[in-house]
């Protein structure tokens, strides 16, 4: 079993799942669930989903029990990325290769369609309050929108290499350390030392993930990248490249992944899949 097999067998999985939890875009509000869709439905990669299949795989939970989370945290990234680009925030006319939700539809709807999709997802946990709270906690005020508050205030500021970690461990990095939570709290059988150096593991990738997208911004293109080129440049952000210069960058992120999978040395091969995961998070080329 490769992890390509993975994850093409769990973007299926999760994306029946979705299809089954959104309401059709023939029910009213009809333009609203169709912004929905259009929103979840556009070609993403479902490494967040996939985080949570992973996790709970590795620990022997059944991915029956680890559908709801996955379908939770898909919904949130999808509501992530309808708000982060609208005008008043990143101003970027493509997600993923195709129009963003505001482009295609207008702000309005698009504002409502990102709201939305964020209540369905604690709809979907709602039988689980540990599960509420984590994602919760992940995505609020000390996680992902803080840290998208701090990037906002951060435009055309001086950062140093902490404060920046500290941004992308919030807006990036909180919501994939959220991920792995839920994918151990499926598990009967987790205990605090486990979830410590799973929350680790977690940390080191989300802030791998994002040097990775720095870097990409440079070297990859708008074709690509599913999403404008150089976008980070022209909004005159800080980056880890533009701290550390490109090979500075790329050996920060190397040092990360390797620290990724030695916090798994207590699992056994069943963890095998999350450090595939490591490893393609730092070789991914979009």
């Amino acid at each position: 079993m490769t992890l390509e097999y993975l994850m093409k067998h769990y973007q299926q999985r999760v994306d029946k799942q979705l299809d089954l939890c959104l309401p059709f875009a023939n029910i009213n509000p009809s333009r609203l669930h169709e912004a929905m869709r259009y929103s979840v439905f556009n070609g993403g990669k479902r490494i967040r989903p996939l985080l949570v299949y992973l996790t709970g795989k590795a620990l022997g939970v059944d991915d029956i029990a680890l559908d709801a989370p996955s379908c939770a945290v898909e919904l949130i990234h999808a509501y992530s990325l309808v708000h982060d680009d609208l005008p008043a925030m990143d101003d970027d006319d493509l997600r993923r290769g195709k129009p963003s939700c505001h482009k295609a539809f207008d702000e309005a709807t698009a504002i409502l369609a990102g709201d939305a999709l964020q209540s369905l997802a604690f709809e979907l946990l709602s039988h689980n309050s540990e599960m509420i709270k984590t994602l919760a906690v992940a995505i609020g005020s000390r996680g992902m929108v803080g840290g998208q508050a701090i990037d906002i205030a951060a435009i055309g500021q001086s950062l140093n290499i902490a404060e920046l970690e500290n941004m992308h461990i919030h807006k990036t990095g909180a919501l994939i350390r959220g991920c792995v939570k839920m994918g151990a709290l499926a598990s009967e059988m987790i205990d605090e030392n486990l979830l410590n150096k799973l929350d680790h593991y977690a940390k080191c990738i989300g802030l791998a993930f994002q040097i990775k997208d720095d870097i990409l911004d440079i070297e990859a293109n708008t074709e690509t990248l599913g999403k404008t080129q150089g976008a980070d440049l022209a909004n005159d952000k800080v980056t880890y490249p533009s701290l550390l210069g490109l090979t500075g960058a790329k050996e920060m992120a190397t040092e990360l992944i390797a620290d990724a999978i030695n916090s798994l040395n207590d699992l056994d091969q069943k963890a095998d899949p999350l450090r595939w995961m490591a490893s393609y998070i730092l070789n991914r080329n979009y």
